[in-house]
């Protein structure tokens, strides 16, 4: 019984056929990423963020992580930049493998004596390949790291301008605003995590936050194109609402919002594991988790987020409302003639099901008619009939 229930959700999941309820129950989903947005903002202003030494500045040194004797411990290194600097440093890390791997160690801006005497430290004490002509340093600005971020803001807010924009020509102004709120909240919440977990933010988290808004949108516009469709010409229809029609569209683009999702989470992930696995940790690593978590959320909420808010806006307009009275009074006259039961929106599909089928067959004759081929013919009531398995004679 188990597998049988499970089968036949995935098969409603496949075919679309509005099985799943999820405009229908948008309050839930409000509360539910309401309460995630409102602790993402709270970790934000009250934790903030583990900002990298480009935004910081600082001094990094790096040096080749083998020596004569074998392979150099982080733990080694810093407790070497302690003995000579006075202080712990700020971060340390191994990145790549093999024998390319090398180990950085991050700080505050150390002067040139300090440097000196970093390096001379850690090759007496580590004995790195190399020698001292081996080991490097470099320092970093906080001022670039603060350009970047400033270009990245200016970018983002002209592609809320665009978009809002486009989405408004293209569809509606009420679609643009849920677009625009999805986004907004895939934003945030990706930074929330950032903020929560503690990862280290780098110019290549912010790189990867941006690319990460063009996959939400997309998503979201092609669930949008799929509610114009069946919601054109609804306000001469009592069959559904506007809220069912979106709901119905939802369904029927959600196997490939979630094909499109689990696509595009597999190159991000081997470019997750070639980041951390085989070069270290990096840009890479860092363009490949923003993304994991941008494009997962990004899904979700073109789903539970960008076409309820739509649904919404859509419904305080008074034609709507009035169109949605009409097709409850008619579910009501019907509920009485079925004697006084229930009618929902579910149960009114199915009664039009002979229509339906007549239409269909009638578009199938006209199309076998030009095309020169014969065309099915039966009555409504055969397209349900099951064989008996019994043979006639």
């Amino acid at each position: 019984m188990a597998e049988t229930k499970k089968a036949n959700v995935f098969t409603r999941l496949y075919v679309g056929n509005g099985a799943f309820d999820i405009v229908g129950k948008r309050k839930r989903w409000y509360v539910l990423f309401g309460l995630i947005l409102l602790i993402c903002i709270a970790s934000i202003v009250f934790r903030g963020f583990n900002l990298g030494i480009d935004f910081t500045g600082g001094t990094r040194v790096q040096l080749p992580a083998t020596s004569a004797s074998g392979t150099i411990s982080v733990e080694a290194a810093k407790a070497t930049f302690e003995k000579a600097i006075g202080e712990e440093p700020t971060a340390a890390q191994t990145v790549g493998s093999g024998a390319s791997a090398t180990i950085q160690i991050r700080s505050e801006t150390l002067n040139a004596d300090q440097v000196l005497a970093l390096k001379n430290a850690l090759n007496d004490d580590l004995k790195p390949n190399g020698g001292t002509q081996a080991i490097s340093d470099s320092a970093v600005s906080a001022s670039w790291g603060g350009e970047i971020t400033g270009k990245a803001l200016i970018a983002l807010l002209v592609f809320f301008v665009a978009v809002a924009i486009f989405l408004a020509l293209y569809f509606e102004l009420s679609m643009a605003i849920a677009a625009l709120v999805a986004v907004v909240h895939d934003v945030l919440i990706t930074a929330g995590i950032y903020s929560l977990v503690g990862f280290e933010v780098s110019p290549a988290t912010v790189i990867g936050l941006l690319t990460i808004l063009g996959f939400s949108l997309y998503d979201t516009v092609v669930v949008f194109d799929k509610v114009r469709e069946n919601t054109r010409g609804l306000l001469g229809l009592t069959r559904r609402t506007y809220g069912e029609a979106a709901n119905l569209a939802v369904n029927q683009t959600l196997m490939r919002s979630i094909n499109t999702s689990l696509i595009a989470l597999l190159p991000v992930l081997g470019l997750l594991a070639i980041g951390v696995g085989l070069l270290g940790v990096g840009t890479l690593k860092d363009l490949a988790l923003v993304q994991l978590t941008g494009i997962a959320i990004g899904a979700l909420s073109s789903i539970f987020i960008a076409t309820p808010v739509a649904v919404d806006l859509k419904m305080r307009d008074a034609r709507y409302k009035a169109q949605a009275a009409r097709v409850q009074a008619r579910r009501d006259n019907l509920a009485r003639k079925a004697g006084g039961e229930a009618v929902s929106g579910g149960d009114i599909v199915e009664s039009t099901d002979d229509e339906s089928l007549q239409a269909e067959l009638r578009k199938e004759k006209a199309m076998a008619a030009a095309a020169g081929v014969p065309a099915r013919h039966g009555k409504a009531g055969d397209a349900r009939r099951r064989p008996t398995g019994k043979k006639h004679r």
